[in-house]
């Protein structure tokens, strides 16, 4: 029978275990991504899709302990899975960021831009440590990081920015397919 073949022991299974560990690890990496946005159908659907897939990888390792292989595929299942996992994560590009942009140079020309490109911005003239600065902050979608990122290259190269993940926002400025999908997410104030 194939499935007592040697080729199915030391090939098939395996191959099966890492494809699986990688399958559950990437899924609990979007898992926690979820979480963090407050995804709150979505992290449960995937948590239970990764606990099933974790617990048939673990059953075929429990079933043969003497099998070094089985370990090696698990363990490399694992690093695989983590690697793809923020892969995804990172093409899902899930939420927005707070953008802080802190420029020596004038961030007028810059600032006109953004507002131009329907992007919220407020600033505000500081001081830092070499001199006058101009701090800009603007609430982007993350999958508009790229660019926003080349408009600030485009003004000052040496611009300096910060990147913070933001769990909730409200009322603010947005590109039009952005405002579209903000408006049924977040509840309005009662009497508005």
């Amino acid at each position: 029978m194939f499935t007592d073949s040697v080729w199915f022991t030391w090939v098939i299974i395996p191959i099966l275990i890492f494809l699986a560990r990688v399958t559950d690890v990437s899924l609990g990496t979007v898992r926690i991504v979820f979480v963090s946005k407050g995804y709150k159908f979505l992290a449960p659907l995937l948590g239970f899709f990764e606990v099933l897939i974790w617990l048939i990888a673990m059953s075929k390792v429990f079933e043969n302990l003497n099998n070094w292989l089985y370990y090696i595929a698990y363990a490399g299942g694992f690093a695989t899975g983590n690697y793809v996992g923020l892969l995804l994560e990172e093409r899902l590009a899930l939420g927005y960021i707070n953008l802080k942009i802190v420029t020596q140079l004038s961030g007028r020309d810059l600032i006109k831009r953004l507002s131009a490109e329907n992007y919220g911005v407020t600033w505000t003239e500081a001081n830092g440590s070499r001199g006058k600065v101009n701090v800009i902050h603007c609430v982007i979608k993350r999958s508009s990081f790229n660019a926003v990122a080349n408009l600030i290259n485009e003004y000052n190269p040496r611009a300096f920015y910060t990147i913070d993940d933001i769990r909730f926002a409200r009322e603010g400025v947005f590109p039009p397919s952005a405002r579209r999908v903000l408006n049924g997410a977040f509840p309005r104030r009662k009497g508005k």
